[in-house]
């Protein structure tokens, strides 16, 4: 986990109650795919009525809308972790998935958030192609 991430949930009482896992070999949003969950999460912005918060780095997913003068009751519900324009300009890899204890006494699993974000892009985590994961390089000798 982030530390950023780490410190925003445990600002919200989440320190001790999360499940973070990694994706690899990191999931790759193809372009169109890309462009669509991207519109489609900031039609759902919390703010506006929606469940989703999308910024560059992160998503993430509440249990209900924001109230008009803030986040009110709203609960996070998990968060997923991107990053923009790798491995190519119009593609988003997804790389760090972490569900709240909130979002898991909701049923919510690393997989079922992923489905959720990516379905609006009409892919599921299971159908996303994968970055291509090299060998190490060889330990540096004198």
């Amino acid at each position: 986990m982030a530390v950023g991430e780490a410190a925003a949930l445990a600002e919200q009482g989440f320190e001790d109650a999360y499940v973070t896992e990694v994706i690899r070999p990191a999931a790759i949003l193809p372009e169109e795919a890309a462009r669509t969950v991207l519109v489609e999460l900031a039609d759902r912005d919390v703010a506006r009525g929606g469940l989703w918060t999308s910024e560059p780095k992160l998503w993430s997913r509440y249990d209900s809308p924001w109230s008009a003068d803030g986040r009110g009751a709203s609960q996070l519900v998990g968060t997923i972790q991107v990053a923009y324009g790798t491995p190519t300009r119009y593609e988003i890899t997804v790389y760090r998935v972490t569900v709240t204890r909130h979002g898991t006494d909701l049923g919510f699993t690393v997989q079922t958030l992923c489905d959720e974000a990516l379905g609006f892009g009409g892919i599921a985590l299971a159908d996303c192609p994968r970055a291509a994961l090299l060998a190490p390089p060889k330990p540096f000798r004198h």
